[in-house]
């Protein structure tokens, strides 16, 4: 699995695949680490979606307001509080969580298939493979292609998000979103949520 690459934020209006890799990216990001004070400035200055989907705009523009705003030390520990913290984390990061995964055929276990397949490699991570930063960034790959490998087919796209993202990433923001600690973070869980609705809409429709 590769690493998770750097942000690029671009205007909406941009071709469409690019904007996709672009949210995948960010989703990504987000979930591995804090955002620092040069992601929250381009953030705080990034442009609003012009006639994009409603709910996806709202959800940006309430993001990139409170980027903003947002101290990167009270991100960190706003990120620690939700993803670490002492013991059980507040909220899981891992898609067997929430697609309630059995102990027998585990996601990951799918997942380890299905990167081979494409010939993606697990590279040197820490995380098990249903890390939602770890799919989010499998996605970005497959959208936009990358380390001399060209994009996937829709089709290729369509199987893996089906397989490992449409179970439970919507649960998974939901309870992003209403995390106790969640002040920055239920922007992200926003626009995470917005992102992955259209997703799955424009696959069903392809």
């Amino acid at each position: 699995m590769s690493a998770v690459a750097p942000v690029a934020i671009h205007r909406v209006a941009a071709p469409e695949e690019a904007a996709r890799a672009d949210f995948y990216a960010l989703l990504a990001r987000m979930l591995t680490a804090p955002p620092d004070a040069a992601l929250l400035a381009q953030l705080g200055a990034a442009d609003a979606i012009v006639d994009g989907d409603p709910d996806l705009a709202r959800a940006w523009q309430g993001l990139t307001q409170a980027s903003s705003a947002m101290d990167p030390d009270a991100a960190a520990e706003e990120h620690e509080a939700l993803f670490a913290g002492v013991g059980k984390s507040e909220v899981s990061l891992f898609a067997g969580f929430y697609g309630g995964a059995p102990s027998i055929d585990h996601p990951r276990v799918r997942i380890q298939a299905d990167l081979a397949a494409l010939g993606l490699e697990r590279r040197a991570v820490t995380e098990p493979e249903d890390h939602y930063a770890g799919l989010f960034e499998v996605m970005r790959v497959l959208v936009a292609g990358g380390a001399g490998r060209s994009p996937a087919t829709v089709a290729e796209q369509r199987r893996f998000h089906d397989s490992h993202l449409e179970p439970g990433v919507a649960r998974f923001f939901a309870a992003l979103a209403s995390a106790q600690h969640a002040n920055y973070y239920r922007h992200v869980a926003a626009v995470g949520r917005a992102f992955m609705a259209l997703e799955s809409e424009s696959f069903r429709l392809d």
